[in-house]
């Protein structure tokens, strides 16, 4: 609660820089405007305002963060404190997720064909 009793909120471009989701305010405005922010599954603008329990889902570069507000802060703090204002929703991984395509050994040279064959068939999906 603020200091006259009502629920505390502040902008969603402010809160996701304070907890150190977004590396600068700017990029946080930014992923907004990009459509790479939602509150609750509703598209955000930087000055949307976000409250505890609110669901924020932001693709900032490539990682795409799925958390749910605890706590609203207005400055930015280190990290160990940044953990403490939201609670990480983002799906694990699955194994189908983190497969390499076709891993090589360092220094194995160039493929052989037999090699290029089976690359060939990983790409059209035919090792599923």
């Amino acid at each position: 609660m603020g200091h006259d009793g009502r629920v505390e909120s502040t902008r969603i471009d402010r809160w996701l820089w304070s907890v150190r989701l977004a590396k600068t305010r700017p990029d946080a405005a930014e992923a907004c405007r990009g459509g790479h922010v939602r509150v609750n599954g509703r598209p955000a603008k930087p000055a949307t305002t976000v409250s505890p329990g609110d669901e924020v889902r932001a693709r900032i570069g490539q990682t795409t963060r799925v958390v749910e507000v605890l706590r609203v802060i207005h400055k930015r703090v280190g990290a160990a404190d940044a953990v403490t204002c939201y609670l990480d929703r983002t799906p694990r991984p699955t194994v189908a997720d983190s497969v390499q395509v076709a891993a090589r050994d360092r220094g194995a040279g160039r493929p052989t064909k037999r090699d290029r064959r089976m690359l060939e068939k990983l790409r059209a999906g035919q090792f599923r």
